[in-house]
């Protein structure tokens, strides 16, 4: 029963970390137009996304751009774009593979051996999903710190950080534990596969012991 428990939180933990990478990837929200200086009273509310640059006006008007071409964007764009498509491949993929792992998933009977490798290699998509989101996040996180100090530019091009960059921070905390909950089926496999009751010692000696008169016998 506890292993199942287990077995479910891993796998609610990696569904909501791949929720999370898609909802990363799709929001606009990644740098937002920053209140300091000329902007505080700015009627114009600047957002930079993945795929597009969108401009909110006081009115609640809402005018959303997509970026131009991919081989047009900046290096740190097009590679953050690709390694966040990647992620959410990976997080489906995780997904599916987990599934047929349940122990509640009878299709592939009661291996555990089977069923512990399965858990294992959807745990490592999951690990390796979260720290594929790292990346850009932090890359992101980066050159908008470093732009916001920078003297050069101006107040009103300086931008803050959005609520896309504070999700792409929480979701590798769901998907890394949830893979690392996944992961530690395989050890438990093994150490359960490597045990032997005392009740099946004493049955196998009992066997063995009453088979000995039995070969004497034979010899006589």
């Amino acid at each position: 029963m506890a292993c199942f428990a287990l077995e479910t939180l891993g796998l609610l933990l990696g569904i909501i970390g791949a929720f999370g990478t898609f909802a990363v990837t799709l929001t606009p929200q990644w740098k937002v137009t920053a209140n300091i200086g000329g902007n505080i009273l700015i009627s114009e509310i600047h957002w930079e996304g993945l795929w597009m640059s969108c401009i909110r006006r006081m009115g609640g008007t809402l005018v959303c751009l997509n970026h131009l071409s991919p081989l047009a964007l900046e290096t740190y764009l097009g590679v953050s774009r690709a390694l966040m498509c990647t992620a959410c491949v990976l997080s489906v993929i995780a997904f599916l593979i987990a599934v047929p792992g349940m122990k509640c998933f009878k299709y592939l009977g009661n291996n555990e051996k089977i069923k512990s490798k399965i858990l294992l290699t959807a745990g490592i998509i999951f690990i390796l999903t979260g720290i594929i989101v790292l990346i850009p996040i932090s890359w992101f996180t980066n050159n908008i710190i470093k732009d916001f100090y920078d003297k050069a530019i101006p107040d009103t091009q300086k931008y803050e950080l959005g609520e896309a960059i504070y999700l792409g921070w929480v979701t590798p905390a769901f998907l890394i534990p949830g893979g690392g909950i996944l992961c530690s089926f395989c050890r438990h496999a093994k150490k359960s596969k490597g045990y032997s009751s005392p009740s099946s010692d004493r049955v196998h000696k009992l066997e063995h012991v009453m088979r000995k008169p039995s070969s004497a016998h034979s010899y006589v």
